[in-house]
């Protein structure tokens, strides 16, 4: 909470304090520039998972992000660094609130696995449905509309989706390390690494990862995440050095027990200047031609749940824990955050790094004395510095950053305690909203399953009123979207 002693009614100290308001919410420029660091290097995994997500799935057409049959990791990782640099300064300048802003986890797999991967779409036009998510989120934000649409969802299935999101994310995690895969013997649909066993040298770093976030996350150490990445990351460069496991997959077979996706060494540089061609690498209606109008509102509408939730969810938490929040819960600017935060979507999916979204990181620097946008200024310098070590990014295996995936996973499924899951109405398509997204590896899907359900319980149980129309209009959309298949050749039949 905000200090309340004198410090509150001390004069400013100069024209960086009187505009950010420093002395007057009981903060210093110390302890701005202090948060500000603490909040980057709490969410400065992000430089490295973001690629990891992106930049190694293919799109419909075979395609990587950023162009080629390959990852570009470097080159996606600079563009995620700089998009988050910049949205975090305007956040600080423009709404003056301790809130830092970049790809949203969650966000970026739904973009990645939901949307790039169907047939026939392009990275290009994937970005472009990101964008204009964004722009329906601020179009929400700017006309009142956006507590309509935060109604229209009942409670459990908004939390129902983060938890699932949070599962969804645990298990691409799994899987990218190859700590989850298919049996050579396809007896089951997965198992435990190599034939029910931990084998190789990558799956022991995975584990020694995974322990090590965990251990650092209980023991409340700050930027856990990225220790344990790092960490990771140079015993796993050791590790190849002495051992030369090299890749799963190389000029001589099959390797079950390689490095799953990049092989770990040291880069030829260090510091190189950041390549920025990633920008621009949209189509915004690009998407229409190749799935249809129905698929690209749905999906739309998908990525519009994920991010418009949480962002209020964020900025609440972090405004409440430092001090902001009047005796009504309210928060200064809220309309300029909510407005930065839309913003940071459409630059998102315009930069090619998927929607950038309030991190709840910021609430590690606030913890540490940020108070105002100032500290925001300063992570967003820090990302921006950041651009300048990209390279570093492609030394980083896959079982050393997905680790950080199920944490963060684990992160989001804590949600699951706000669903009453005594109340079948609700607890029923919240179910079916977690459990379908792993299974099908379909975010869109999970979320479309239970607004169906949803709407179908309620039916039947005679509580039509209480459906919103919204719900409606969402549930008979995503029964388009499940049998657009066979609607297709029906209507191409004729």
């Amino acid at each position: 909470m905000a200090n309340t002693n004198t410090l509150d009614k001390a004069p400013p100290k100069g024209a960086i304090d009187r505009f950010f308001k420093i002395t007057e919410r009981g903060s210093s420029i110390g302890s701005e520039i202090r948060g500000g660091l603490v909040t980057f290097f709490a969410m400065s995994y992000i430089i490295v998972l973001n690629p990891i997500i992106l930049g190694n799935v293919a799109d419909g057409t075979g395609q990587f992000l950023g162009g080629g049959d390959g990852p570009n990791i470097a080159m996606i990782a600079a563009a995620t660094a700089l998009i988050a640099g910049v949205l975090s300064i305007v956040m600080g300048l423009v709404a003056n609130f301790p809130l830092a802003l970049a790809a949203g986890m969650g966000l970026n797999a739904v973009v990645a696995y939901s949307i790039a991967s169907l047939p026939d779409m392009t990275w290009a036009d994937a970005m472009g449905i990101v964008v204009l998510e964004g722009l329906i989120i601020l179009l929400l934000v700017l006309t009142g509309f956006r507590e309509a649409v935060f109604k229209a969802v009942p409670a459990e299935l908004k939390a129902a989706i983060s938890v699932g999101i949070g599962l969804f994310i645990a298990f691409v995690g799994m899987v990218d390390a190859g700590f989850v895969r298919i049996p050579a013997s396809l007896s089951t649909p997965v198992e435990l690494g190599i034939a029910g066993s931990i084998s190789g040298w990558p799956l022991v770093i995975f584990v020694f990862g995974l322990l090590t976030s965990i251990v650092l996350m209980v023991r409340k150490v700050k930027g856990a995440i990225l220790i344990a990445i790092v960490a990771s990351t140079v015993i796993a460069v050791i590790v190849e050095a002495v051992a030369k496991v090299g890749g799963m997959f190389g000029a001589d077979g099959v390797n079950p027990s390689g490095w799953k996706l990049n092989v770990p060494a040291v880069p030829d540089q260090i510091v190189d200047v950041p390549d920025f061609s990633l920008l621009g690498q949209f189509s915004l209606f690009g998407s229409f031609e190749k799935i249809g109008a129905v698929a690209v509102i749905l999906l739309v509408f998908s990525l519009l749940l994920a991010d418009f939730f949480d962002t209020m969810g964020t900025m609440v938490a972090v405004g409440t824990e430092a001090g902001l929040a009047d005796e009504n819960g309210d928060l200064p600017k809220t309309r300029q955050i909510l407005v930065v935060d839309s913003i940071a979507a459409v630059a998102g999916g315009m930069g090619g790094v998927s929607s950038n979204t309030s991190y709840v990181e910021s609430a590690a620097g606030v913890g540490d004395g940020a108070r105002t946008g100032l500290a925001s200024i300063v992570t967003g310098i820090a990302f921006l510095l950041a651009t300048f070590f990209a390279p570093i990014v492609d030394m980083v295996p896959s079982e050393a950053a997905t680790p950080a995936l199920v944490v963060v996973g684990f992160l989001m499924f804590m949600q699951i305690s706000s669903i009453d899951w005594k109340n079948y109405e609700v607890a029923i398509p919240a179910f079916l909203t977690v459990v379908i997204m792993p299974f099908t590896y379909s975010i869109s899907a999970g979320i479309g399953a239970g607004f169906v359900a949803f709407v179908v319980i309620k039916i039947f149980v005679g509580k039509i009123k209480v459906i919103h129309p919204l719900m409606w209009v969402a549930a008979v959309m995503f029964v388009l979207y499940f049998v657009r298949g066979p609607l297709g050749d029906a209507l191409g039949a004729f």
